[in-house]
C-alpha cells in the first residue's frame, strides 16, 4: 500500500520510511509509527511520520502486521 494518503496510516502501523538524507538514494528505513506530521489528507512525496526511534520521513510503503 502506498504512503501518500494519511487515512491510510495509523500510529502503530509497520512502515518504510524515506529520510531526508537518504531522499537521493532512496534507501528505506523501517519502523513503527509514533506521530502522524502531516496534517494535509495527501501527499505526493508520502504522509511525513515520527517512528517510535526518532526518526523522521515519508512513508513510501506500508507493511502489513
Amino acid at each position: 500500500m502506498k504512503g501518500t494518503s494519511r487515512s491510510n496510516i495509523k500510529v502503530g502501523l509497520s512502515v518504510k520510511i524515506v529520510l531526508k538524507q537518504d531522499q537521493r538514494t532512496g534507501k528505506l528505513t523501517e519502523g513503527i509509527v509514533k506521530d502522524i506530521l502531516t496534517k494535509s489528507p495527501n501527499h505526493p512525496h508520502g504522509i511525513k511520520v515520527r517512528l517510535e526511534d526518532g526518526q523522521v520521513g515519508r512513508v513510501k510503503e506500508i507493511l502489513k502486521n
